[in-house]
């Protein structure tokens, strides 16, 4: 296969790959798992969690180099002390991963918990965070963007017709308070109400 046909699922699968390889914990999150839940959309973010620490910087980067791909070890390390994040980019396709590192609390060892393997015949076999934790994070970025962006509502409320009364409510709705969401929970849920008519 060619660089060029490298597809997003394809990167997510490569990229999971090497954690499970080196047994780090981590979780697809953001647009891939809003639509691998929920409705597809054009624009494809690769978003992953992972728990990566210090003496695992060199194997990312001797696994993921020039000229397939793009990937500062200064970056990886610093994201890794600073538990922030960095992004690995293919090239040829100009696919962006990007790598966040979690933060040591209570709701992050929550969706940790609660991450689900999900497969697609023939594309991936790998481990997303649940939608109520997904759902919940793009509340988040949603209540970060001043609620300009309307993509993370779109996504939401794509997963939240789909899913219905699969969805954990209580959790979420719990969740939504003690992370001060509450009120992004409430525009959403007019957005789903306002769709469903």
């Amino acid at each position: 296969m060619s660089l060029e046909e490298l597809q997003p699922h394809e990167l997510m699968q490569k990229v999971a790959g090497f954690f499970e390889s080196l047994m780090i914990y981590y979780r697809v999150v953001g647009s891939m798992a809003s639509m691998a839940y929920g409705e597809p959309r054009l624009t494809i973010d690769i978003d992953m969690v992972a728990d990566l620490k210090i003496h695992h910087v060199v194997s990312l980067c001797a696994n993921f180099t020039m000229p397939d791909y793009y990937l500062s070890e200064s970056a990886v390390r610093e994201a890794v002390l600073m538990n922030s994040q960095f992004n690995l980019i293919h090239i040829a396709s100009g696919l962006k991963v990007d790598v966040f590192i979690p933060k040591r609390n209570e709701f992050n060892q929550s969706a940790a918990s609660r991450i689900r393997r999900l497969r697609s015949e023939g594309e991936f076999d790998v481990w997303f965070g649940s939608p109520e934790d997904v759902l919940l994070n793009k509340r988040i970025y949603f209540q970060i963007g001043g609620g300009v962006s309307d993509k993370h509502l779109r996504d939401i409320s794509g997963m939240m017709k789909l899913l219905r009364e699969k969805l954990d409510r209580d959790y979420v709705s719990r969740w939504a308070a003690r992370l001060d969401v509450s009120d992004e929970w409430s525009q959403i849920q007019q957005r789903v109400d306002a769709d469903s008519a």
